[in-house]
Order: structure tokens, then C-alpha cells, then sequence
């Protein structure tokens, strides 16, 4: 009895649809229990104000953007996955405030010439060559996304693998249905 249990098993091993199948549901629980980890202490509530340049060099001051729904994108050129999202955190640039902030991408010349070469807005670029904001806001893996919604409170994080209709959806709701949930100044 048992010997015909294993050959049923070997058989059905066999069909590429349960090979497959059992790969991916692997890959998914992997993920499900490192998510975690890569989500790190990220902030909560009210994000943190900061005071920048972007690579064309135009001031931005986070707090400013109050009254707008905006999208903090962590990534780095040496990241294999935020090249996947690029291009989508780009469209969505185009409706909503993003900031994208390179973290540990080498100086704004070496920064200027990658967004020149994949089609990115400088204006948009921040370098956190050294990392400090990335470690202000607590993630520990790139791509990180934060939807600020118009209070300034951190209302969705992603750390990770996301899709551009996600991130859109997640503006979308934190302008239109955004309460404040931390007690700070407008």
C-alpha cells in the first residue's frame, strides 16, 4: 500500500501543474515569513519632515506638500527589483506627488546620468547617499513605499515587490478617505 502511494506521489510530481504550483505556493509562504523582516521598523503615524534638494537642484520640504496625497519610493540603482518598478513609479508621477529617493547610489553626477539614461525626472531624484533617510523612515530592504496622505501621516507601507495599479490605488484612497491620525500641527 504504501509503495503505491509513492508512485502516485512521484506520478503527480511528475504534472508540470503541481510541480509549478507547489513552487510558487513555496515561494509565496517564503516570502509571507520574511515579510516581516524586510518591513523593519518602518514609521508609523506622522512621517518624518526632512528638507532636501532634488537632483535639478529644487528645494523640497515635505511638510509643504500638506493637503496632497504623496508617495516616498525608496530604491537603488544596484537593486534588480526597483528596476521593475521604475517605470511604473515614473507614470504615476505624472497624477500624483512622488519623491523618489535613491538610498546608497553612489553622488548626484553618477545619480543625474542613471535617471538621464533610463528616462527618470531629476526633479522628482533625491540622493540619500548615505542613507539617513531611508534608516529615518525604518525599512530595511528596497523597494520601500510610504503613501503619505494629505495630514502627513504615513497611511500605506510596502517594502518590497509592488505593482504601479497598487501604489496608484493606495494614493488614491489616502486623498480622498484620509483621517488625521496623529496629533501634529497642519
Amino acid at each position: 500500500m504504501t509503495h503505491n502511494w509513492q508512485q502516485r506521489i512521484k506520478q503527480a510530481w511528475r504534472n508540470p501543474w503541481i510541480n509549478n504550483g507547489v513552487w510558487i505556493l513555496a515561494a509565496v509562504i517564503i516570502y509571507l515569513v520574511l515579510r516581516p523582516y524586510f518591513q523593519g521598523d518602518v514609521v508609523r503615524d506622522q512621517a518624518p519632515d526632512f528638507q532636501v534638494y532634488s537632483l535639478s537642484g529644487d528645494p523640497i520640504t515635505l511638510s509643504e506638500l500638506r493637503g496632497e496625497a504623496v508617495l516616498i519610493h525608496f530604491w537603488a540603482t544596484w537593486c534588480p527589483i526597483c528596476t521593475f518598478s521604475r517605470d511604473g513609479v515614473e507614470n504615476i508621477g505624472r497624477d500624483y506627488r512622488v519623491l523618489s529617493i535613491a538610498t546608497q547610489s553612489g553622488s548626484d553626477a553618477e545619480l543625474l546620468a542613471y535617471a538621464q539614461e533610463h528616462g527618470m525626472n531629476p526633479a522628482w531624484i533625491i540622493n540619500d547617499q548615505d542613507g539617513q533617510l531611508f534608516r529615518r523612515y525604518g525599512a530595511k530592504a528596497v523597494p520601500a513605499d510610504f503613501i503619505i496622505n494629505p495630514h502627513g501621516d504615513v497611511q500605506f507601507v510596502e517594502v518590497g515587490v509592488t505593482s504601479a495599479w497598487g501604489l496608484r490605488m493606495r494614493l488614491w484612497w489616502a486623498q480622498r478617505f484620509s483621517k488625521q491620525t496623529s496629533p501634529h500641527p497642519a
